[in-house]
């Protein structure tokens, strides 16, 4: 299958304009930086770094910009209500951004242009949107006239006239049509930290924030991008706005594929569906929900769901202290032990740990011969190469990241069931079962890989805090219950004692899992973890 992608532009699956081996270019709308990053932010940074690593991993050549609006109606707002200056409050959330994004490994962003670096380019744009008629000016700012775009609406696929009824559009009677929308303001009472000289007859202002990315966007990218991205709630009015001036300036496509990622969603302690928004103190800012889970447990919810799908964190009581977290990234976090579990007992049998295995992302793409042939082991010799092949059809089918997550849960389970058949955990290994194994888990590294996914260790959980004591402790109650299990299964069926040797093992077992330490039971050894 060739990588197909929906563009929000035709509504279709479309072909991807470009092959392996050719430059790509992809603008992604970025935060205006004026409060903490929620995970809402966190969405679409996300689903594009997965975007390009697949890309990369196709052979393409990504160059990835995401934008920081650093002057904006509410920044300006949010720094008088904390009293402080407009720039170090942008200063301040653009770097607790930068943390968030760290922190969910999105890794592949090239350049983070900041709006107030291009006033004077987008000035010039809007001179020039001027000139060509498109653009007015009034004593109050400069307009872009959208009666001058014949193909005005074409992003969201309505007239003006629809797009004017559904908008909450401030009234302004100098404005010759109401969807008129403005490129540059006139702000005289605002402060003077955000107002800039300009040529037009209102005098000094700032830009309209649609006009900020065209100039960004095409500046770092040039005139037609590969794939412009965003939220579902950017496609109007700010991209169908940012679409229209941008080709009219230029003459030419903005953008070959418009991509637009689904929106979170989650219900209240009722189950009541709730918009996360701050007027209901219902937001979880990045920072709040690291304090419990791991970057990557976060960054593993959203690429579960397909990134045009919403995405459901489940049932949050969010007035509850006792619940900290929505249900969905609860259950995220649980699902990821199913990985981890596997990884720990990957490297207790091969002394080998499944993060410093290779991690190629260069291409095997088309599908190349060794994925299929050569296997030591029939069994996985038909096994391995199928969920290879699923995995990149989910991904090459408008990059169905849940479909692919879906298939490495298939893989983890192949692998599990394969060590219990062929005797890897007992003392006389099989090699060439080892080897097979090592090559299994090695393309189930790389297929990680390409989802940003298990390229580190977890965080470690380890409750003895370093503290010998309570390791030794621990250990000291894995013997005993061991030997309790020993002598119970050499005592005769009929010996009272047996049936109460067994009771106390499973009371060791279950207290120490109501501390939330789970054992887990091999043939030559116990272990436990904390959940």
């Amino acid at each position: 299958m060739a990588l197909q992608v929906y563009n929000t532009l035709s509504r279709k699956k479309e072909p991807f304009p470009k092959r392996p081996g050719e430059p790509v270019t992809m603008y992604v709308c970025g935060p205006t930086v004026y409060k903490p990053s929620h995970i809402g932010h966190m969405v679409g940074p996300v689903i594009f770094d997965t975007v390009k690593r697949y890309l990369t991993y196709l052979g393409y050549s990504v160059k990835w910009v995401v934008n920081i609006t650093d002057v904006d109606d509410k920044l300006i707002a949010r720094a008088q209500e904390l009293g402080t200056t407009v720039a170090a409050l942008a200063e301040q959330m653009t770097h607790d951004y930068f943390a968030c994004l760290q922190a969910l490994n999105v890794t592949g962003i090239d350049r983070f242009p900041r709006a107030t670096q291009y006033i004077r380019g987008m000035i010039e744009i809007i001179q020039d949107l001027i000139r060509k008629d498109v653009a007015y000016e009034v004593d109050d700012g400069v307009y872009f006239d959208v009666s001058k775009d014949d193909d005005y609406g074409k992003l969201t696929h309505r007239d003006p006239e629809q797009m004017e009824a559904g908008a909450r559009l401030e009234p302004n009677p100098k404005k010759r049509n109401p969807g008129d929308f403005a490129l540059w303001k006139s702000k005289p009472d605002e402060p003077p930290e955000v107002q800039f000289d300009s040529p037009f007859q209102c005098g000094r202002g700032r830009p309209g924030w649609h006009i900020e990315c065209t100039c960004m966007a095409i500046h770092e990218l040039g005139e037609t991008l590969d794939i412009h991205g965003g939220g579902l709630d950017l496609q109007f009015p700010h991209h169908e706005n940012e679409l229209a001036q941008s080709e009219s300036w230029t003459g030419k496509p903005f953008a070959r594929i418009w991509m637009h990622n689904g929106l979170l969603k989650l219900k209240d302690k009722d189950g009541k569906e709730a918009k996360m928004a701050g007027s209901l103190g219902n937001v979880l800012n990045v920072a709040d929900a690291l304090r419990h889970v791991s970057g990557e447990v976060l960054r593993f919810f959203i690429l579960k769901t397909h990134y045009r799908t919403p995405i459901d964190l489940g049932i949050w009581d969010w007035n509850n202290p006792k619940t900290p977290l929505p249900q969905g990234l609860v259950e995220a976090a649980e699902s990821l032990q199913t990985f981890y579990r596997f990884f720990e007992r990957y490297e207790r049998l091969r002394s080998e740990s499944f993060y410093t295995l290779p991690a190629p992302m260069s291409a095997r793409w088309p599908p190349a011969s060794d994925i299929a042939t050569g296997w030591p082991v029939a069994e996985l010799a038909e096994s391995i190469p199928l969920l290879w092949g699923r995995f990149h059809d989910y991904m090459q089918d408008d990059f169905n990241t849940g479909g692919a997550v879906g298939v490495l849960y298939e893989f983890v389970s192949l692998l599990n069931r394969f060590i219990d058949k062929s005797g890897l955990e007992s003392s006389a290994q099989n090699t060439q079962n080892a080897l097979a194994l090592d090559r299994a888990v090695a393309v189930l590294r790389e297929l990680c890989s390409i989802l940003g996914l298990f390229l580190v260790p977890p965080p470690s959980k380890d409750i003895s805090g370093g503290d010998e004591l309570v390791a030794g402790l621990m250990q000291l109650l894995l013997d005993l219950r061991n030997q309790l299990r020993k002598t119970a299964k050499e005592a005769a069926k009929d010996n009272p004692l047996r049936k109460a040797l067994f009771e106390h093992a499973d009371l060791i077992r279950q207290r120490l899992g109501g501390l939330g330490v789970i054992l887990e039971d091999h043939p030559d050894k116990t272990t436990w973890r904390v959940e």
